[in-house]
């Protein structure tokens, strides 16, 4: 790129100090530059998308409110991470926190309803189908994990955040989040491992063979997905699946969580965000960074 070009482009923080002194504009840049990593956290923390859409917008009023107390002691998106973080962590339990699983009850829940293939005729394509559910099941792998465990595995794994910081954002030390990440981690992938087909190839569980059960059960609404948009991504994950098994195991688990696409938010979402934006006065509080 043009370095006349480069030098005309603002970087996030020069942004945050013009948002800082009270300009519209870089305040609407600075929350469109976060809103995709701070949903991204929340829904996989949370699982379903409006449940996320709604965490996402408590964490962006505070940041929104609470941009003064910003004082540039670390990265700004460290800053955002922390408060998402404690956000998430103290919210009550949502509707998919209050019936997950554990994995010995998942690993049953696999083992049952496996039919041969899609027969179950829909108005959309098979390759969707497919998407929902490898997206839906994944992320419900997570929800296996108690909290901490889980912030700690999305924020180290998945946002792939430094130890370093990643223990700054959660307020313990590195040992504790490397002690957290590591438990994680293991749990996942030995879970993964023995009971995905996605990961290991010899595994009886397949997404095709969980769509019929998964509509049965209502747990697909194929007027209606929550997760997979994009067709043209969901035909080309063969090809990606096929990449992904050649990394070494430990990298296979957090490589398929970063090749979901993550839903687009409501249409109702962004006409609030330009609201809050110009409108949203309330106390100060300090996170502290």
């Amino acid at each position: 790129m043009d370095e006349n070009v480069t030098s005309k482009i603002p970087c996030l923080e020069a942004e945050v100090t013009l948002a800082k002194a009270g300009h519209q504009k870089s305040l609407e840049s600075v929350v469109h530059a976060i809103q995709k990593d701070v949903y991204g956290v929340a829904l996989r923390f949370l699982w379903h998308p409006q449940d996320a859409e709604d965490a996402t917008q408590e964490i962006l009023i505070k940041v929104i409110t609470n941009l003064g107390g910003f004082r540039g002691e670390s990265g700004f998106k460290t800053w955002v991470y922390r408060i998402a973080s404690n956000t998430l962590l103290t919210l009550k339990k949502k509707r998919m926190e209050r019936q997950a699983f554990t994995f010995d009850e998942f690993a049953d829940d696999l083992s049952q309803g496996i039919s041969s293939s899609i027969s179950i005729e829909c108005d959309i394509d098979d390759e969707l189908l497919l998407e929902e559910v490898k997206i839906g099941c994944t992320l419900a792998m997570l929800m296996c994990l108690d909290r901490k465990y889980r912030l700690a595995y999305i924020l180290g794994e998945i946002v792939e955040l430094d130890h370093c910081e990643a223990a700054l954002v959660l307020e313990i030390s590195q040992a504790t989040f490397r002690q957290q990440l590591s438990r994680a981690r293991q749990r996942i992938l030995s879970f993964m491992t023995s009971k995905c087909g996605l990961l290991n190839s010899a595994n009886v569980c397949r997404c095709k063979k969980r769509v019929d059960t998964a509509i049965t059960l209502g747990r697909i609404d194929p007027d209606n997905l929550l997760f997979a948009s994009s067709l043209s991504k969901a035909k080309n994950f063969p090809l990606l699946l096929n990449k992904i098994r050649q990394l070494e195991d430990t990298r296979r688990v957090a490589a398929l969580y970063k090749s979901h696409s993550i839903p687009t938010p409501s249409q109702e979402f962004v006409p609030w965000l330009r609201k809050i934006i110009s409108e949203t006065k309330t106390p100060y509080i300090d996170y502290g960074i």
